[in-house]
């Protein structure tokens, strides 16, 4: 696969030809392989054949979520023999979903990362030190240790939390870049500098972060990435992904947003109409796999709301390419008059360093409408520091969440309940979505 690498340096208009030549492809596998997509097709008489452009796409009914929830085996398009490996969606919003995947899906996997670190200045002379799961149906840790051995460089499967032990680990085995959520790489920091450990004189030179926002909707870092850049002189990486699409978006040097893998994945961003937004104004990021074995999605809406960008990178590759997810449909919060994404609300909590961690949960009032409530563990138990939190949120959010301070410990049993792999951080509890 690797003499496809060079698509994404071509011209927008020679990778839109290819990647409508690999939707016929798509379309006549779905058509005779795939039940969901079958009776789609028949029941709203659609002739796939008509289909030809990116643009036709608009005549098929969009994949929701709920779709996979409901009706999961009919996605699968391989008999069960065929089928070597079970993946999970995490479950952040709505139950999990099974994904399965074929050799050739497992394939597609490991060049979608290698390109991913290709794309963020990967090489083979690189020691990556992964700092996430790498069990419990998890999609993202085996991508990323496929895509490494891909590259030819060096890992290290270290798995999530545990500071003292990855730092042991960074000063043993000298790596040079490390995979984890930017959060926690505040917690490195923190350790270290409780340990005498001086982060800016380890082997570590750039970081790949995944699951949490470093950049706002303009591209610009936000407070998470300043936190970290401001102790540790370290290059970060932003990266966008799920497990539905099979494909990750990750940023170049010139960090201006995460790019597509054109020869994996098509993508639409819709508004609440359904119909394509401009580039640069927010849409409903909608994905149609390319080269998807076992479980291909056909205009699947991810929820996940960001910006596309299509003008020339300085990296020279013509791809298009995504924000941040600015939020989540599902994840809206509309509180005392104030709508609010939960990214948006997060990024306050981030400026408040008093605040070491945290959970939002969303709840209905008597009356129908969003309530807050804070879940936070502060950095001491003194009523002036509470007083300055609170202030803090009024003056920002221009309404007072509800704010309940609970102990270090109670906060690690709420973020990390019996099977989840990665914090809870959002919990909706509203009687209606």
């Amino acid at each position: 696969m690797n003499e496809l690498l060079a698509i994404s340096f071509q011209s927008a208009s020679r990778i839109k030809a290819y990647q409508e030549q690999r939707l016929g492809d798509l379309l006549n596998y779905l058509n005779t392989h795939s039940a969901f997509y079958k009776k789609l097709f028949e029941e709203n008489n659609i002739a796939i054949q008509k289909i030809k452009t990116i643009e036709d796409l608009v005549h098929i009914p969009p994949t929701e979520k709920e779709h996979l929830q409901l009706h999961n085996e009919q996605f699968i398009c391989v008999p069960r023999n065929k089928i070597i490996e079970y993946t999970a969606t995490s479950g952040t919003v709505g139950s999990p979903v099974t994904v399965a995947l074929t050799e050739n899906d497992l394939q597609r996997l490991a060049y979608n990362e290698y390109c991913s670190f290709v794309c963020a200045n990967g090489t083979s002379e690189d020691v990556y030190q992964l700092m996430l799961t790498l069990d419990r149906q998890f999609m993202a840790g085996m991508a990323y240790y496929s895509g490494i051995r891909k590259l030819g460089a060096g890992v290290v499967r270290v798995g999530p939390g545990v500071p003292s032990l990855q730092w042991e680990t960074i000063e043993r085995l000298k790596p040079t870049a490390i995979v984890a959520v930017p959060s926690f790489i505040i917690k490195l920091i923190q350790y270290a500098e409780e340990h005498q450990i001086d982060v800016n004189k380890t082997s570590v030179k750039k970081a790949i972060c995944i699951g949490e926002n470093i950049r706002d909707e303009k591209l610009q870092p936000n407070i998470l990435h300043q936190k970290i850049i401001d102790k540790w002189n370290i290059k970060l990486f932003s990266t966008y992904a799920s497990t539905e699409m099979q494909t990750a978006f990750t940023e170049c040097e010139a960090g201006r947003g995460g790019h597509l893998n054109p020869e994996l994945l098509i993508v639409e961003l819709l508004d609440e109409s359904g119909q394509q937004v401009p580039y640069g104004e927010p849409g409903e990021v909608t994905i149609t796999t390319l080269g998807v074995e076992g479980m291909p999605l056909l205009r699947y809406k991810t929820g996940d709301i960001c910006i596309a960008y299509n003008e020339p990178c300085s990296c020279g590759r013509h791809t298009l390419r995504l924000s941040p997810v600015i939020g989540r449909k599902k994840q809206m919060i509309k509180y005392k008059g104030t709508t609010l994404f939960a990214p948006a609300l997060f990024e306050i909590i981030h400026r408040i360093d008093a605040i070491k961690e945290y959970i939002v949960e969303v709840y209905s009032n008597e009356i129908g409408t969003d309530e807050v409530l804070l879940y936070i563990a502060p950095a001491d138990s003194l009523e002036e520091t509470q007083n300055k939190i609170k202030a803090y949120l009024q003056a920002r959010l221009r309404v007072t969440p509800h704010i309940k301070y609970i102990d270090a410990e109670t906060m690690q049993k709420m973020q990390f309940p019996d099977g989840v792999r990665k914090p809870v951080k959002f919990v909706d509890k509203r009687k209606t979505n």
